[in-house]
């Protein structure tokens, strides 16, 4: 007998939610309020108009897209910094952190910038297990996040971990040209895990990776990253295992 639910046979209602679950990643509970007002102007716009119901449920799922937070496994490895962000590699250099990281001395050390375009997932991630050692917001502007001073010049919130191996990493969030909000869910104390969603960038924006000196650096300029999975570099110290 055909189930009634419109399912294949064979498949209950629960295993189709689930292979829809599977299929669809949740979204940041921050893009929350920004969906919820996109989906209120489309149906106001219907409502008055008429029309423009299609491109109204286009949009809103559009957005809805953006704020995805895909579920991400991280490799089995330890000695290794991952990607805090899906996006593409802009550029790898040794530069001097920012003064908020309070990494000492203040000579150059490795950094990783990567470029989110507003296609990429927007969620950042802890790129290795340890603690929040600090966290620092600092107001500015909304330069192209391409630019490399956007790194100076821009709005960003920083975070300093200290890995459980005791090395010190700084990643920093930087807004873009679009972006007017940067989130940031965790807190110095908190214990925290290798590929755990910490926060959000609204729209175009940057990520820099400040890594501790002698890392080995395992991403090129140009190749693409997976937030929580792709390893960005080795940490100086015995073989990763």
């Amino acid at each position: 007998m055909p189930d009634p639910t419109g399912a294949p046979s064979g498949l209950s209602l629960s295993h189709v939610a689930e292979l829809v679950r599977a299929a669809v990643p949740p979204m940041h509970p921050g893009g929350r309020p920004v969906v919820a007002g996109v989906a209120i102007v489309a149906a106001s716009v219907r409502a008055l108009t008429g029309r423009g119901a299609v491109a109204g449920a286009i949009v809103t799922a559009a957005t809805a897209a953006f704020f995805r937070a895909p579920h991400r496994v991280p490799p089995p490895i330890t000695g290794v910094v991952l990607a805090a962000a899906d996006g593409t590699v802009a550029t790898v250099a040794d530069v001097v952190p920012p003064r908020e990281l309070d990494l000492l001395p203040r000579t150059p050390v490795p950094r990783v910038s990567i470029f989110l375009s507003v296609l990429d997932v927007h969620v950042q991630r802890i790129p290795a297990d340890g603690r929040v050692l600090a966290h620092a917001y600092r107001p500015g502007k909304f330069l192209s996040a391409d630019l490399d001073k956007a790194s100076e010049d821009n709005e960003r919130s920083a975070l300093l971990l200290e890995t459980t191996g005791g090395a010190r990493i700084g990643v920093v969030q930087i807004a873009g040209l679009l972006a007017r909000r940067i989130v940031c869910e965790v807190a110095p104390g908190d214990e925290v895990a290798a590929g755990q969603t910490y926060g959000l960038i609204r729209f175009g924006s940057r990520v820099d990776t400040y890594l501790p000196p002698g890392s080995r650096v395992r991403v090129a300029v140009g190749q693409r990253t997976i937030g929580g999975e792709t390893v960005l570099a080795e940490l100086p110290g015995p073989g990763i295992g």
